[in-house]
């Protein structure tokens, strides 16, 4: 395959992994029935945590634009909360834009190809088109949305108009939260957030997150009056805080003083869970403790369907989400999330489930050779785990070995499940009967032969992308006989077995 065809498969396969998490977000969340008991939840104030939409449903549409905000409202649980990244026209109009430079997020750099400019901010050079640099009225008039994340569907791109705040407001949010990320940036080129925020007096506005201490205690005053929370976002524990000049690891340790000007705080999900360079979740941090511990709520951010997650989550976003609310242990009081309908359906519907929500209906679940997305299928830890996980039905594909011992395995051909090519290269013949491709079968080998052999998992995905399942279980476990499997969906009390009987026994 050349070059050109590769990526575009690649392309494709990320396309269709995109379309299936949308899919997975896009159903609203049921309503718990009236009987089930309250959840109490071990938020800070035991109270169910909250879904924090960035930009409205970002996952999908350009961020904070109108269908983005239409759509979030509509396919997540009431109480949504509304994020509203603020940006500042030169003219003083607040826009909502996830960066303080245009061209990430809208068509500007094909309409004034020459206007780049570099800027410092915070101690950086930054070179792009600065929101800044522009009226609203330009902005309104002739700048259209795209998608800021370039891995996600472009369809939408240069169709929807930039959103002022006013216009999210608009629509009357279940609450809504505005993160202000550059005021001391603004200050310097004689724009105030602060004043800009006066002008609205605070109406309608539930958050105000920044990651400046100093700009939150200048309002201090008058989010109390309005009832507006303050959040104190943490960056990364490297970086420097501006009005401190100190880094925010070391405000982290002295969480009890943020208390004095914010209810809360904002953090990356890693400073909760972080990730090992295999990328497997560590042991859980104390942050969440330390920080209800000095009353402070804990809001934790990046959160998507599309972004590559912990292993441990087996590409389920609905188990990240549950990781942080529902692990007996701790909860965060809220998450920012680009697909609020997953988040929504993981607090209303998933969690607390053995505890408190009742099975309406019993639908059967049978394996696809065991928990084979966890352990190399068809092994007997596949197996285990699949009971373990609740399976009603645990299946077993019949291949035979050349000694006449029947197992369990997905195909006759054994090359893509096991280390069969390292070891018995030279056994490889052709079937046409079977499969085009040369394989190495089950038939030509003994039993002992395909025991000595380590089974492999398989992905359904490109490895080369990314995309491969579970290594650290990648060679684990051992194939079964039939009768051993028998024998183990018999002790394991499981409603049934499934057993398939495949084409390639009666060339055997």
């Amino acid at each position: 395959m050349h070059a050109g065809s590769i990526k575009q498969h690649a392309k494709m396969l990320r396309f269709f992994i995109f379309f299936f998490l949308f899919i997975h977000s896009c159903v609203a969340a049921p309503k718990i029935p009236a009987a089930v008991p309250a959840t109490k939840w071990l938020t800070l104030n035991g109270q169910e945590p909250a879904v924090v939409a960035r930009g409205g449903f970002s996952g999908l549409f350009p961020e904070s634009s109108a269908s983005a905000n239409d759509l979030a409202i509509s396919t997540s649980s009431p109480g949504l909360t509304m994020l509203c990244n603020l940006q500042m026209t030169k003219d003083g109009v607040g826009l909502c834009l996830s960066d303080i430079r245009l061209d990430n997020a809208t068509t500007i750099s094909t309409l004034f190809p020459k206007a780049q400019k570099t800027y410092k901010v915070y101690g950086q050079d930054l070179k792009g088109w600065f929101v800044l640099d522009y009226s609203a009225d330009t902005i309104f008039s002739n700048v259209s949305l795209v998608q800021n994340i370039f891995s996600r569907p472009s369809i939408f791109d240069g169709q929807m108009p930039v959103s002022a705040v006013e216009d999210v407001l608009g629509i009357k949010p279940p609450k809504f939260w505005l993160s202000v990320q550059y005021d001391a940036f603004y200050m310097e080129h004689k724009l105030s957030a602060a004043a800009y925020l006066r002008s609205l007096r605070f109406r309608g506005i539930t958050f105000i997150s920044s990651p400046e201490i100093g700009f939150l205690k200048s309002i201090g005053m008058d989010a109390l009056r309005a009832k507006t929370k303050l959040i104190f976002e943490f960056k990364d524990p490297e970086a420097i805080e501006p009005t401190t000049n100190k880094k925010y690891s070391e405000i982290q340790k002295n969480l009890a003083a943020i208390k004095a000007f914010a209810s809360g705080v904002l953090v990356p999900k890693d400073y909760i869970w972080a990730l090992d360079s295999a990328n497997y979740l560590k042991p859980a941090s104390t942050f969440v403790a330390d920080a209800h511990k000095a009353g402070l709520e804990v809001y934790a951010s990046g959160f998507a369907n599309d972004y590559r997650t912990s292993y441990n989550y087996s590409y389920d976003p609905s188990a990240e989400y549950l990781q942080f609310v529902d692990n007996g242990q701790f909860s965060v009081d809220g998450f920012i999330t680009d697909f609020p309908p997953t988040a929504s359906q993981a607090i209303s519907c998933l969690s607390h489930q053995k505890a408190n929500l009742p099975k309406i209906g019993n639908a059967l679940v049978i394996t696809h050779n065991g928990a084979s997305g966890e352990y190399p299928g068809c092994t007997d830890m596949a197996y285990q785990k699949a009971v373990d996980d609740g399976a009603d039905v645990i299946d077993c594909s019949v291949q035979m070995s050349k000694d006449g011992m029947a197992f369990c395995h997905d195909s006759a051909d054994i090359t893509a499940t096991t280390n069969a090519m390292t070891t018995f290269m030279s056994r490889a013949t052709s079937v046409p009967e079977i499969q085009p491709t040369n394989g190495i079968f089950s038939f030509d080998l003994t039993w002992a032969e395909i025991q000595s052999l380590k089974p492999q998992i398989q992905s359904p995905f490109s490895t080369s992308g990314g995309f491969q399942r579970n290594p650290a279980n990648k060679n684990a476990g051992k194939f079964m006989t039939l009768v051993d499997f028998l024998e183990f969906g018999k002790a394991k009390a499981v409603t049934g077995v499934l057993i398939n009987i495949q084409a390639s026994l009666f060339h055997y």
